[in-house]
């Protein structure tokens, strides 16, 4: 495959613009590696990981590739000085900050040379990660898994608001998990993409194997956005789900929510395998995502079918 230029791939310095989303309980060394030696980015996702965990990660990263990463820093995390302290020691070149406010960290980050990215959900906080210092801002529309915003916007909308909103590249998140998709939303101003759901489904991901083969048979209207009151996210139906849904059609307030979920959710279901009272996070895409392939396989397949999009835009 032809390595591509474009503002993401020079910023980054990778052959495709396409990025591995940092989801919790999914994205670690393993997966991160094999995105990046297939001329993607790998990211590693920090917020289920205690500091001296997400070291190890890093480390591993660097004996399995040479290639750029990038670690994904939900800025809610309790920990978040020590994380940041460790990956400035550890000289990570990419962080992808989320869940927070940008202008506190992304100062500090971009003194020690570090290329910041900023997750968003309108063009609002587009603007404000812009002013924050921010060198690119993923635009993440309401179809995503994780850190969805309250407006519910979708991709469709979001991405050229938000393109038209900043100066600085735009990457298209949510509802992306092959190469149409990623030309549809470069077609309307998106310099990359960065796919969560379709990295859930692979070989690398440590996601638990009963997790995976849930997403891949899980149909449309199978995803509903929950937990709107505390951090937005869309869970796939099980039994966990669908007391989350009871509680908020009762009108339970931010207490009662967070007494439901309780701590290690989210553990049990993605990384213990608990089908039924896990928290089970996962795009709309999931719907679309029949088979759990290799790393290297989703990206080449991605490129090709964007490349043959290219060629073909209406499909003749």
């Amino acid at each position: 495959m032809t390595p591509f230029s474009n503002r993401i791939t020079r910023l980054f310095s990778i052959d495709y613009p396409i990025i591995q989303a940092g989801m919790i309980w999914a994205s670690g060394w393993r997966l991160a590696s094999a995105v990046s030696n297939s001329g993607g980015l790998g990211v590693i996702g920090a917020g289920s990981m205690y500091p001296d965990v997400l070291r190890a990660h890093i480390q591993k990263y660097k004996q399995a590739s040479t290639r750029p990463f990038g670690v994904n820093l939900p800025l809610l995390y309790p920990d978040i000085d020590k994380h940041i302290d460790i990956i400035i020691q550890e000289k990570v070149p990419i962080v992808f900050t989320s869940a927070g406010n940008p202008s506190l960290w992304t100062p500090r980050l971009k003194a020690a040379g570090i290329i910041v990215v900023h997750v968003i959900s309108s063009a609002k906080f587009a603007r404000k990660a812009e002013a924050a210092g921010c060198d690119a801002v993923v635009a993440e529309g309401f179809e995503a898994g994780g850190h969805n915003g309250r407006e519910e916007t979708t991709t469709l909308v979001l991405v050229p608001a938000v393109c038209s909103a900043v100066s600085i590249p735009v990457i298209a998140a949510g509802g992306i998990a092959n190469g149409r998709q990623m030309f549809a939303t470069m077609v309307l101003g998106a310099e990359g993409v960065q796919m969560g759901s379709r990295f859930v489904a692979c070989e690398e991901a440590s996601s638990h194997p009963l997790f995976k083969e849930k997403v891949i048979s899980s149909q449309e209207g199978d995803t509903k956005l929950s937990l709107k009151k505390l951090t937005p996210v869309r869970l796939l139906d099980n039994e966990f789900a669908r007391q989350v849904q009871a509680a908020e059609a009762s009108g339970a307030d931010t207490e009662t929510l967070q007494q439901l979920l309780g701590r290690g959710r989210a553990k049990k279901g993605m990384f213990e395998g608990d089908m039924a009272e896990g928290e089970l996070e996962i795009g709309q895409v999931s719907a679309l995502l029949h088979d759990i392939l290799p790393a290297a396989t989703i990206v080449r397949n991605t490129w090709n079918e964007f490349q043959q999009a290219l060629a073909h835009p209406l499909g003749s």
